[in-house]
């Protein structure tokens, strides 16, 4: 998982520390990653391969290679992050109801993730809430006329806030948002691929996991009890033994399947 950090990330830093705003921008930046790390833990235990976390001056975006990913998939996906930062204001709002003192503490922790909650909740794509929107819309239009109603949501959450800006709330970070609203309107979204397990480094000196599934197993199904220190063994059910299958073999499988496709 690679970092990349881009030059206006790195100039919104400086100025932040000149003018007195480092903690706001460190604390800001954490939560971005936080709720980034949600999506890309959720995509890894569905199969799938994200390759690297940007920063940017309006905060983090995950590369998700999801080819094939279900409707209800992308909306968990989609979601993972909004969860993160909604638990953590449950968290902090929990900590200032046993212990009111750590207010003058913690207010920046609540602030900072509920405005990112907010703002990827807004129905305009690539944000969370836009994801979720267009697997939505899919279900009742087609995928055509889903991009010309996605890229006019854009638009229309451009203007509002700008409009915020001028009328209510002066933070840059907003024009910068929606900035990228604007470009994401006209932007081609990239070819996704599988996520290739077979071409990741094995550690040796694993402990064996064997996991017992039934025949009807989905390689989505078996993805979830991937775990990086043990070493996976599947061992396939009916209504008697049918199969073993190591972790290796899984992979090799995997790469010419559905992750939906059944294991047998």
């Amino acid at each position: 998982m690679k970092i990349t950090v881009h030059p206006l990330f790195l100039a919104v830093g400086l100025a932040s520390a000149l003018f007195g705003g480092l903690p706001v921008f460190l604390v800001c930046v954490v939560t971005a990653l936080l709720h980034e790390c949600g999506h890309v833990f959720c995509a890894e235990k569905m199969g799938f391969e994200c390759t690297k976390i940007s920063l940017m001056p309006f905060g983090a975006a995950a590369t998700c290679n999801l080819e094939g990913i279900s409707p209800a998939d992308e909306i968990r996906l989609a979601l993972a992050g909004p969860l993160v930062n909604l638990a953590l204001c449950v968290g902090v709002a929990g900590l200032w109801w046993f212990y009111p003192q750590t207010y003058a503490f913690t207010d920046l922790i609540f602030y900072a993730n509920g405005a990112m909650l907010a703002i990827n909740l807004l129905p305009a794509y690539p944000l969370d809430g836009g994801r979720v929107a267009r697997c939505a819309l899919l279900k009742f239009m087609p995928a055509r006329a889903v991009g010309i109603t996605l890229r006019v949501i854009n638009v229309v959450a451009v203007v509002a806030l700008v409009l915020v800006f001028i009328f209510a709330y002066r933070n840059f970070s907003l024009l910068f948002v929606g900035a990228f609203l604007l470009c994401s309107a006209f932007e081609k979204a990239p070819p996704a691929r599988k996520i290739n397990f077979a071409a990741r480094k094995k550690k040796r000196g694993r402990e064996i996991r064997y996991v017992i599934l039934d025949e009807n197993a989905t390689f989505r199904d078996a993805l979830k009890f991937v775990d990086s220190s043990r070493y996976l063994v599947l061992q396939i059910y009916g209504d008697k033994f049918l199969d073993e299958i190591c972790e290796d073999e899984l992979y090799e499988r995997l790469l010419k399947s559905n992750i939906y496709d059944k294991i047998l």
